[in-house]
């Protein structure tokens, strides 16, 4: 099996260095050598490639933000492979989301265990694994700052990726909107789908807004910070820093009024973990 590869990387010696080294290998076929992140995502959308080395920190377009480009625009994802010049001990912190990485330049021993490990990798059924870690790549990082994690790298400093993204993805008729997870008031379930309420300034201009996503409310809830949000009935999440007041009624229900005046029903199930967090 011969696996369509394209190199990525704005360092025309480090291109051609790996291309001569993986001539080597009759299995990889390097159909292209893209010099920056836009060239990269042409070729993926021209060739459908099986398999990308990847340069992490490029001008215009980095490593990261090609694989966010990849996922945004729908494209079929390659294997990745980071190739970089950043310290292994950061490095660590990508071994979870990437199939492998090699740190320039790439000698001939770790790139054969690198090309094993493909090798591996297609003969398994691990596809759907490795892009969902890739998936959960883009997602720490584009909830982080890119600048701030490429200079911890550089610096070998340990990577303070989040668990937690702070921008929450929304793809609607075809359009991606990027929602800062700090505006959403709350978010409630309305059949198969999710209703995402916001209050966002915008130019100066402060509007609510509500988002619909097709998620459960399980997976929605592992997506956001349990520090910041807290499920207060089984079909809504509210954001605890726009929490007013914690009520009851006569009747024994209870209920919290947010800031905006709205207000949110709390389920007997959940109002002592809604009434510490309130108080806390």
């Amino acid at each position: 099996m011969s696996l369509s590869t394209i190199i990525v990387d704005d360092e025309p010696l480090a291109r051609k260095g790996l291309a001569i080294r993986l001539k080597a290998h009759d299995d990889i076929d390097v159909i292209e050598q893209c010099s920056n992140g836009r060239e990269a995502l042409e070729a993926v959308r021209a060739y459908q490639v099986d398999l990308m080395f990847l340069d992490i920190q490029m001008p215009g377009l980095n490593g990261f933000q090609v694989l966010e480009s990849i996922i945004e625009q729908g494209l079929a994802m390659p294997v990745v492979v980071f190739v970089t010049a950043f310290d292994q001990y950061a490095l660590k912190a990508f071994e979870v989301h990437a199939l492998d990485y090699l740190l320039k330049p790439a000698d001939e021993e770790r790139l054969a265990q690198t090309i094993d490990k493909i090798q591996h990798y297609f003969k398994s059924s691990a596809d759907t694994a490795h892009k969902s870690k890739l998936v959960r790549l883009v997602s720490d990082v584009t909830g982080n700052d890119y600048q701030k994690i490429l200079t911890e790298l550089e610096n070998n400093q340990e990577l303070s990726l989040s668990s937690y993204s702070d921008v929450l993805a929304i793809k609607d008729a075809g359009e991606v909107s990027r929602v800062p997870v700090k505006d959403i008031l709350w978010i409630d379930a309305a059949g198969d789908y999710m209703c995402v309420h916001t209050l966002e300034n915008k130019q100066n201009i402060i509007k609510e807004n509500t988002y619909i996503l097709r998620k459960t409310m399980k997976e929605l809830e592992a997506c956001l910070d349990p520090k910041q949000f807290i499920r207060n009935h089984r079909s809504t999440i509210v954001n605890k820093n726009v929490i007013d007041k914690f009520c009851s009624q006569v009747n024994g229900e209870y209920f919290l009024v947010l800031k905006n005046g709205k207000e949110l029903k709390v389920s007997r199930s959940y109002k002592d973990k809604v009434k510490q967090a309130v108080n806390s």
